[in-house]
């Protein structure tokens, strides 16, 4: 069975398999065997923190969903939903190997041109970032740590 960096994340029971001499974890909200790359790793230890750390319900949260950006089929890594249906934060991952760079936030914007989430996040597993949208301002700003559910999706609950 491959070895996995260390991350930045609470460890994981993930469940895997070798199958055809190809190492897959089953991924809980897909509900289905996926090959284990450095950055299905990521994924895999990021959603299980979001839920256990910060509430998020699995039941809002899938992984790798289809949109169309400038006529291309693309595909985020994570998205959470409010409960009506709208999205709320989408996740980028990277490879623990791979930097975050503007171009990993470039990508997630662009993303974000079509689903409209008020709360983009990049992690490689190692370094997490988290920032919020502001469309009135037409501005957004980084904020120190991923915030509980609660707080995002209920903001008013704050007052």
């Amino acid at each position: 069975m491959r070895k996995f960096d260390e991350l930045n994340l609470p460890p994981v029971p993930l469940r895997v398999r070798e199958e055809d001499g190809v190492t897959k974890a089953f991924d809980p909200l897909r509900k289905k065997w996926v090959v284990l790359t450095p950055e299905e790793w990521v994924r895999q230890h990021f959603t299980a923190w979001l839920q256990a750390t910060y509430h998020y319900p699995a039941s809002l949260m899938s992984n790798e969903i289809g949109i169309e950006v400038n006529g291309t089929r693309k595909r985020c890594d994570t998205v959470v939903f409010r409960r009506e249906g709208t999205p709320l934060l989408i996740v980028e991952y990277k490879a623990p190997e791979i930097n975050v760079t503007q171009a990993v936030f470039d990508q997630i914007v662009r993303y974000n041109m079509r689903l409209h989430a008020e709360y983009l996040i990049v992690s490689n597993g190692l370094n997490h970032y988290c920032c919020k949208i502001d469309y009135a301002a037409n501005t957004y700003h980084f904020i120190p740590q991923i915030p509980d559910y609660q707080t995002l999706a209920f903001p008013a609950a704050e007052n």
